[in-house]
């Protein structure tokens, strides 16, 4: 994972929308679509900038892709910005 692919996914509302739909469980890219008022390309667009940070998984089943959040690179950014603040307890 680059983090800075990373701040460039996480720099867009719509992709910080995404993955908060994703919290929830995994979805196709209509149901995602269903939540915004943009195109399809647009959410396609999203999701593959999503993927590139390693931030979302998709999984094909029959004829749909289904995404899912990648809680382990979650928390890896998480780890790094924990790491960054530093101990405030002295």
């Amino acid at each position: 994972m680059s983090f800075a692919e990373t701040f460039k996914a996480l720099s867009d509302p719509a992709r910080r929308e995404i993955l908060m739909l994703l919290r929830q469980g995994s979805l196709s890219a209509g149901e995602i679509g269903s939540h915004f008022d943009m195109s399809g390309a647009t959410i396609s667009y999203h999701l593959g900038i999503l993927k590139k940070a390693d931030l979302v998984w998709e999984t094909r089943h029959k004829n749909f892709i289904y995404y899912e959040l990648n809680t382990s690179a979650v928390e890896e950014i998480m780890l790094w910005l924990s790491n960054l603040k530093g101990d405030t307890k002295k």
